[in-house]
C-alpha cells in the first residue's frame, strides 16, 4: 500500500447522485467517537483486502479506487469515488490477489503509463495493469521470489511501489513467510521489456522479520524516500526506499497499544515534508496516527498523535489521498477495508477531527 502527493487543480466538479452515509459520532464517557464512512462500496464477491487510488490527472473527480478481492477466483475491483463498481474495468480470474499499489509514469512504448500492480499469491506473480483502462501489461505475470524453497516463502502478500527522483519505478514485495536474516522484502526495478510490456529486475533483498506472524502491509513515501512495513505483532519498521542508501533499519515504532495485528499503513501529507502515518490496529477497529516528520531532534522518532476508531471492521489494507478530489472529499480521502466485503471511504476532516490538520 503507497500514497502519492500530487498537485491537482480542479476546474469543475460533476457528481452523480448517490446515497451518502451520514457521519455520526457515537460517544459514551468511556470510549472515543466512532467515525462513520461517507460512502461504503458495493461488495466484492469474496473477501476485500487492500485498496489503492488512481488520481485522474485531468479531472480529480473522476479518480478511481482499485481494490483486491482475495480468493482463488479473485479479482481487482474498480470503483468511482462514490463506491460504485466500474464493471468494464474489473479484472477477474486472478489467483488470490492480495495487495495492490499504484504508481504514475512508467515509460512503456515511449509513453508515460500509470500502473496498478497486484500480488497474485497462488501463482507467485506480480500482475500489472495500465490505468485507467486496466489493460494487462505484464505479459501474463512476472514471477518473483524465484528459487525460494521455504514453506510459504513465495506466497505473495504485500506490495508498495516507489518512484525515485530520477523517475525509476520499483516494486517492493513481501510474502506470507520468509527468512529472519534481514532479507524478507525483495525490491524489483520495473522497466519496459522492449515490447511495451513490463519486466522486473531484482535489485536488493532487505528487511528484518521477527518470525512471529507475517509481513503484509508495506507503504512507501516517495517524497521523503522511506519504506514502512508492518511486522505483525511487533511494530512498524522503517528503511530507505532507495537501494543505494543501504539496508540499515532506521526505526521501529508503533510497538505498544495494539490489540492484535499491525496491518494497513497509509500516509497523509500536509506538506512535502510533514503529515501523518496511519497504522491499522486490526483487532480494535481503529487506526493509530503517528507523526510523518518525526521530531525536531530525530526524524525517525515517529510519535503517536491520535487513535481513531472507525466503522470499518477488522480493517486490513488502507490508503489515503492528501489532495482535494471533489466537493465531497475537499481535503482528501481515507479508505479502509472492512471484513464485510467492502471498502469504506472517509472524509479526511472526519478522520483528523480537531487534533490534526
Amino acid at each position: 500500500m503507497n500514497h502519492r502527493f500530487l498537485t491537482i487543480f480542479l476546474l469543475a466538479f460533476s457528481l452523480n447522485a448517490c446515497k451518502q452515509v451520514a457521519v455520526q459520532t457515537n460517544t459514551t464517557a468511556s470510549e472515543q467517537p466512532i467515525v462513520q464512512p461517507t460512502f461504503i462500496t458495493e461488495p466484492v464477491q469474496h473477501d476485500t483486502d487492500d485498496p489503492a487510488v488512481w488520481i485522474n490527472p485531468t479531472d480529480a473527480s473522476k479518480s478511481l479506487i482499485v481494490g483486491t478481492d482475495k480468493d482463488v477466483d479473485g479479482a481487482l475491483y474498480v470503483y468511482d469515488l462514490q463506491g460504485k463498481i466500474q464493471t468494464d474495468k474489473v479484472v477477474h480470474g486472478l489467483k488470490r490477489p492480495d495487495n495492490v499499489d499504484i504508481e504514475y509514469g512508467l515509460m512503456l512504448n515511449n509513453k508515460a503509463t500509470d500502473i496498478a500492480v497486484a500480488t497474485e499469491r497462488l501463482t507467485h506473480k506480480l500482475r500489472i495493469y495500465a490505468l485507467p483502462d486496466m489493460k494487462a501489461v505484464d505479459n501474463g505475470g512476472i514471477e518473483v521470489f524465484e528459487n525460494e524453497t521455504g514453506a510459504e516463502f513465495r506466497d505473495l502478500m504485500g506490495i508498495s511501489l516507489y518512484k525515485n527522483k530520477a523517475g525509476k519505478i520499483y516494486a517492493i514485495v513481501g510474502r506470507k513467510s520468509g527468512p529472519t536474516d534481514g532479507s524478507y522484502l525483495w525490491q524489483y526495478l520495473l522497466e519496459d521489456n522492449g515490447a511495451g510490456q513490463v519486466k522486473a529486475t531484482l535489485v536488493r533483498k532487505f528487511g528484518v522479520y521477527s518470525g512471529k506472524k507475517e509481513i503484509e502491509s508495506i507503504a512507501v513515501d516517495d517524497e521523503l524516500g522511506y519504506v514502512y512495513y508492518s511486522d505483525e505483532g511487533v511494530g512498524v519498521r522503517k528503511y530507505y526506499a532507495e537501494p543505494s542508501k543501504g539496508n540499515q533499519e532506521l526505526a521501529l515504532f508503533a510497538t505498544t497499544g495494539f490489540t492484535e495485528d499491525h496491518e494497513g499503513i497509509s500516509i497523509y501529507q500536509t506538506s512535502p515534508t510533514t503529515g501523518y502515518i496511519l497504522v491499522s490496529d486490526q483487532g480494535a477497529n481503529q487506526f493509530h496516527v503517528f507523526s510523518r516528520e518525526g521530531t525536531a531532534q530525530n526524524s525517525n522518532d515517529h510519535q503517536l498523535l491520535k487513535v481513531v476508531k472507525v466503522k470499518a471492521n477488522k480493517s486490513d489494507g488502507s490508503e489515503t489521498v492528501s489532495v482535494p478530489l471533489n466537493n465531497t472529499f475537499k481535503k482528501g480521502l481515507f479508505i479502509a477495508m472492512s471484513d464485510d466485503r467492502t471498502f469504506h471511504f472517509y472524509k479526511w476532516e472526519d478522520i483528523a477531527g480537531k487534533q490534526l490538520k
